[in-house]
């Protein structure tokens, strides 16, 4: 990729919004898979299976759902306990509906993309990582993605 072009921001926050948008459209339940094991990532640790966690993002299922560039967070309750969520938009996945498995591994970020418009911009600092670690990763889930 040439510099005399711009660096463009992650694709990955955009594919995600749309297929959530498709699937909600279809009376779905949307679900994220998410890689526990990033920095970042803000989830109950009972809720984590062999490094990954399957989180329901159903408008009935969450509070306050926001979907940025950056990441998800939304607060949820986990065995009956309200909890804050917070997913950096690198840990997710895939995104599939909860009925019939039809959704999408998200891709890795395009060569020349990726990162914030503040990072791109060199003005982000490293997110610490959270208190409670995961468990490391272990085999990802079996997920039916329709191409």
């Amino acid at each position: 990729m040439s510099e005399d072009f711009p660096r463009m921001t992650s694709h990955r926050p955009y594919l995600l919004r749309a297929l959530v948008e498709w699937i909600n459209d279809n009376q779905m339940t949307p679900h994220l898979l998410v890689d526990a094991g990033l920095p970042g990532v803000q989830v109950p640790a009972g809720a984590v299976k062999d490094g990954r966690v399957v989180l329901n993002i159903a408008e009935r299922a969450v509070v306050r759902l926001s979907i940025d560039n950056d990441g998800i967070s939304f607060t949820a309750r986990f065995g009956g306990v309200s909890y804050p969520v917070q997913v950096p938009m690198s840990a997710v996945l895939a995104v599939y509906a909860r009925e019939t498995g039809q959704g999408m591994a998200l891709p890795d970020d395009l060569p020349g993309t990726g990162g914030t418009q503040e990072e791109l911009e060199g003005g982000a600092d490293e997110r610490p990582d959270p208190e409670d670690t995961p468990p490391p990763a272990g085999k990802r889930p079996h997920l039916r993605v329709v191409k």
